[in-house]
């Protein structure tokens, strides 16, 4: 896993690669991220959508770096339990503790 200065330093390039993807999202939902979008100082909904999505990454990112939860992972894995399992069970405790 990157170090948070690391991903800092990463995030501040300019030159940063871009990938495009395809997502289904609710009309009603873009429609209300093109009207909040101006209103926040974003030229348009996707800029704000990535700017959502940044925020909500950077705040697990966080968590998962807690010593505690890393602890648990291992613990996790030492008492046999599998991957999916334990992504499961840190999803769930990242949300529960939001």
């Amino acid at each position: 896993m990157k170090t948070n200065s690391e991903r800092i330093e990463q995030r501040l390039r300019p030159d940063r690669p871009m990938a495009t993807i395809s997502m289904r999202v609710p009309e009603d939902v873009i429609d209300d991220l093109k009207e909040v979008a101006p209103k926040l100082g974003f030229s348009g909904y996707q800029p704000l959508m990535r700017a959502y999505i940044g925020q909500g990454l950077r705040k697990d990112l966080a968590r998962l770096e807690n010593p505690g939860m890393q602890a648990l992972e291992e613990s996790l894995r030492r008492h046999g339990v599998g991957d999916e399992v334990i992504s499961a069970l840190l999803g769930e405790a990242i949300h529960r503790s939001a």
